[in-house]
């Protein structure tokens, strides 16, 4: 369904992306943003699954500012690889090439988000501070940024048996933004990413993707 394009971002160099488009006119456009394990065919599906709900997705490949092409498993090794890789391009260039896909899919509509893991806080700054609608999923570093007034509505999803957000955490995205929704699911953290057993929970990715539709449907296509 979808196809590899290249996209000019705020910096001298150029980025790939995986672009899906759905049949017919779309309904907006979705930038995925994603785990720390680079775009890949897990990225890819997600994205495919927005095109059929009718939106222009697409997924930049961040990592291709320190490394082009990664795409990498669920083990220790890509565990590794991706935390080291996360840290060093850091969020502030992240939010820089979410704007660029955001302005690359623009003759889309209205422009939303949807990031997980390391990319449900990326998520959480695109609508704080470039105003687009966004969902984030099991955003591990939010905290920082909860403080901050948001220019777009934002939904959150997060499992209860997630070890690395506590109950206290969570509370604090209902404290701090009230007027979001934050919904939780009986999973743990990854419970979206189907091809990963140890953590996949089909009743709370199923419900959680609903939403998000939902979200996107009144946010973006019904703006």
């Amino acid at each position: 369904m979808g196809q590899q394009i290249n996209i000019p971002t705020t910096r001298t160099q150029c980025i790939g992306a995986y672009l899906a488009q759905p049949q017919g006119k779309p309904k907006g456009g979705i930038v995925v943003i994603q785990e720390i394990f680079g775009v890949n065919a897990h990225m890819r599906s997600v994205a495919d699954r927005f095109a059929e709900a009718g939106y222009t997705a697409i997924a930049p490949s961040f990592f291709d500012h320190l490394e082009t092409g990664v795409e990498l498993g669920y083990d220790e090794a890509g565990f590794s690889k991706g935390k080291e890789l996360v840290t060093e391009l850091g969020l502030e260039r992240a939010l820089e090439d979410v704007a660029s896909a955001a302005e690359a899919i623009a003759s889309a509509g209205r422009i939303g988000t949807v990031g997980y893991c390391w990319g449900g806080t990326v998520a959480l700054l695109a609508a704080l501070r470039l105003g687009l609608p966004s969902v984030g999923y099991y955003g591990a570093r939010d905290l920082p940024f909860l403080h901050e007034t948001p220019k777009a509505p934002i939904m959150f999803h997060f499992g209860e048996k997630d070890q690395h957000i506590t109950p206290d955490m969570v509370a604090k995205h209902r404290e701090l933004l009230p007027q979001m929704e934050t919904f939780t699911y009986p999973a743990d953290h990854g419970f979206n990413r189907d091809v990963d057993p140890r953590v996949y929970d089909d009743a709370s990715a199923k419900l959680a993707l609903q939403r998000t539709l939902a979200f996107f449907d009144k946010n973006l296509a019904g703006a």
